[in-house]
């Protein structure tokens, strides 16, 4: 046993539990000013970027987990994990055991996330079109459904639900509904196989 390297993974993960500790801490504060109820037991790992619209809902539920630090996902992240709301009447909920690394979820209408989902890494989901101050579009409302795992990467557009237990491959840009129990994946995204 090449006792170095027990002793540097043990460090690593001591230095992992610490930043731990700190982030869930500052983000809880953030939180609180932020007006943004959430639920016992989250964890985050990093910072977490926080822009609510005074005029909207962001809900997040019990034992969540926001990473954005590559400490812990190796496959590397892009960004910290960001939760926006851009205007009155939008809304962002994340209900309970979902996961999330360097995602961002931005919302000008309702982006509703379901329980036990999985988001890969630098996924983005937006309701809205960008440059929405430029350009007038409308934004609209997704639903990601429960048990449903996103790989990295993966991009959610507008008007989109993916359905419960359904699995989307990494890279893929999701432009039309998923239904339950699916393998989708690619750009655009394209329904692969059934589970059941």
């Amino acid at each position: 046993m090449d006792l170095r390297a027990v002793i540097l993974r043990r460090l690593f993960w001591w230095n992992v539990a610490l930043l731990e500790m700190y982030s869930t801490i500052i983000a809880k504060i953030k939180f609180f000013l932020w007006n943004i109820p959430y639920g016992k037991a989250i964890r985050v790992i990093g910072k977490i970027i926080i822009f609510r619209d005074p005029e909207s809902i962001i809900k997040i539920g019990n034992y969540c987990i926001f990473n954005s630090s590559s400490k812990l996902n190796f496959r590397g992240i892009n960004h910290p994990c960001i939760l926006q709301t851009g205007s009155s009447g939008a809304k962002i909920i994340i209900g309970n055991h979902v996961e999330m690394s360097g995602v961002s979820i931005v919302s000008n209408d309702s982006v509703t996330i379901g329980n036990h989902v999985i988001i890969g890494a630098n996924s983005q989901i937006g309701d809205r079109d960008g440059h929405y101050g430029r350009y007038k579009t409308n934004a609209k409302p997704i639903r990601i459904m429960d048990y449903v795992w996103l790989g990295m990467n993966v991009t959610v557009l507008k008007g989109v639900t993916i359905g419960e237990h359904s699995i989307v491959g990494a890279n893929s840009l999701v432009t039309k509904d998923i239904p339950p129990y699916c393998i989708a994946g690619g750009v655009p995204c394209k329904i692969i196989k059934r589970i059941i």
